[in-house]
């Protein structure tokens, strides 16, 4: 399989530029082209997988200097950078980043809150609040919540695992297209950022091998599918559901969202 550490001749850990990249299979295009694409020399880099909160926390406390992070904790960075023109996001329907319940919204009393996430949490209560119009008691979730939504209890599921249990609730929400209804706007859910300034030549390498996995995007589809790993259809998630071009309009969005962190973060910090 392509997607597979195997560096050899490393210099110390600390002369390392340190990137942290989310886990999940929409970022697997950005590590095939970090991996294959010739333009790092894999001996000045260290590449970790990681669920995405703890690419941001390793990103906030600065033991990596780049991160495919959620866009909700750069407001938490005391400087950052955005690199490249690509991130992790949807224009309507996203299918990975769900409130997943057996009753309606409007009988929700519990809210479950995927310790994975910090984005998708602080966008669905930002919904709640100003979409929604729903207050329902919120509780911080550990692993192996997903067994407790049932009767009045949803739960905020991301990444993967939403893909493979959606169909199993009576009600499935997607964030991203609850957030196309309020602000008429796509989202972006992780971008490229970096907690330093970094060289030029390194940050057009890196650009330039996050590019080579875009442009061989269909390949890395066709190795996973191949693979047999998955029961959905990763075909249609990355080609139809995830958007890959930061462009103007996700810039907008996200620049929404950040103002509306804005106003919520007194509460997140309770």
């Amino acid at each position: 399989m392509f997607l597979v550490f195997s560096w050899t001749n490393r210099k110390e850990l600390k002369d390392k530029i340190k990137i942290s990249v989310v886990e999940y299979l929409n970022a697997t295009p950005f590590v095939y082209g970090l991996l294959n694409s010739g333009c790092l020399n894999t001996d000045d880099v260290q590449i970790d997988l990681d669920i995405p909160s703890v690419c941001a926390k390793k990103l906030v406390d600065r033991t990596v200097d780049i991160g495919l992070v959620p866009v909700a904790i750069i407001p938490k960075l005391k400087e950052h950078y955005i690199l490249t023109d690509y991130c992790i996001g949807a224009d309507g329907k996203v299918n990975s980043v769900l409130l997943l319940s057996n009753v309606p919204m409007e009988n929700i009393k519990t809210i479950l809150l995927d310790f994975h996430s910090r984005t998708s949490v602080a966008l669905t209560r930002i919904l709640a609040a100003k979409l929604w119009n729903i207050s329902p008691e919120w509780k911080n979730a550990e692993e192996g919540f997903i067994a407790s939504i049932h009767n009045e209890t949803a739960g905020v599921v991301i990444g993967d695992r939403a893909l493979a249990i959606k169909d199993n609730y009576r009600y499935c929400y997607d964030l991203s297209e609850e957030w196309r209804t309020l602000t008429d706007l796509p989202f972006v859910f992780a971008c490229w950022v970096a907690n330093k300034k970094l060289s030029e030549d390194f940050t057009l390498a890196f650009s330039k091998a996050i590019e080579f996995g875009m442009k061989n995007k269909q390949k890395v589809i066709d190795e996973i599918v191949k693979s047999g790993k998955y029961t959905f259809d990763v075909d249609e998630y990355l080609n139809h559901y995830i958007q890959f071009n930061l462009d103007e309009d996700k810039k907008k969005g996200l620049s929404l969202f950040l103002d509306y962190l804005k106003d919520l973060t007194p509460i997140l910090q309770k």
